[in-house]
């Protein structure tokens, strides 16, 4: 195999899916904003700087949380290997008005991650219900943005001598966020992007993938 491959870092149908996606988003919600940078948040009022960047109203948002921290903090104290598998939000209506749900213990990244998603719920709640819902919902956060934190919340793996943390979170994989980001910056005319730096190891390398496959095809930006 060649060191610097050109093959598309997703298999076809995947392909397909994100470019035919990527394409509807772009015709539904305008143009792909630009990428926001980790440090560009500050602890309080975490939701509302979410939904400025997803284009909710805050104010037409119930949010609850989640979760105890309690049980995070005794099991690390007990060197406890912990899988996290279970839902780390979850969105709903009630009375006409949205509801995002949040787990309180999530770290930094993985909480603005799953806030990002419940707002896409909250984006495509009426213009879209097909089968694909949960995966798209993920996808949209590249488009307005939030990539880098969905990106780098997807997988993770934690060790120390005495422990073994396992996390996943969400519905696409490391090689298809990288190349959603790649067609994301494609699309956006960079072909050399600096906030690459800010992804963890799997997803840029993905990215890098992705580039070079756009550039060596000669993409316009359009599936």
């Amino acid at each position: 195999m060649a060191l610097f491959t050109t093959a598309c870092p997703v298999n076809a149908r995947e392909q397909k899916w994100i470019e035919e996606s990527q394409a509807w988003f772009r015709a539904t919600f305008g143009e792909p904003r630009p990428v926001v940078l980790p440090g560009s948040f500050t602890h309080q009022d975490l939701v509302t700087q979410v939904c400025r960047h997803m284009d909710v109203d805050p104010g037409q948002l119930t949010v609850e949380l989640f979760g105890d921290s309690a049980e995070e903090d005794l099991a690390r104290a007990a060197g406890l290997t912990r899988r996290s598998t279970g839902a780390a939000g979850h969105y709903r209506r009630e009375g006409g008005r949205p509801v995002i749900a949040v787990d309180q213990t999530l770290a930094p990244t993985r909480l603005i991650a799953t806030i990002a998603h419940e707002l896409g719920h909250v984006r495509l709640d009426g213009v879209h219900d097909g089968a694909d819902h949960e995966p798209l919902t993920d996808l949209l956060t590249v488009h307005f943005g939030l990539g880098i934190f969905t990106a780098n919340a997807c997988f993770d793996l934690t060790r120390d001598n005495r422990r073994r943390i396992v996390r996943r979170l969400g519905y696409l994989t490391e090689p298809m966020y990288g190349y959603a980001l790649a067609r994301h910056a494609w699309l956006r005319g960079e072909r050399r992007p600096t906030w690459a730096r800010y992804l963890d190891v799997n997803p840029r390398v993905y990215l890098r993938r992705g580039l070079r496959y756009l550039t060596t095809v000669g993409q316009s930006g359009e599936p």
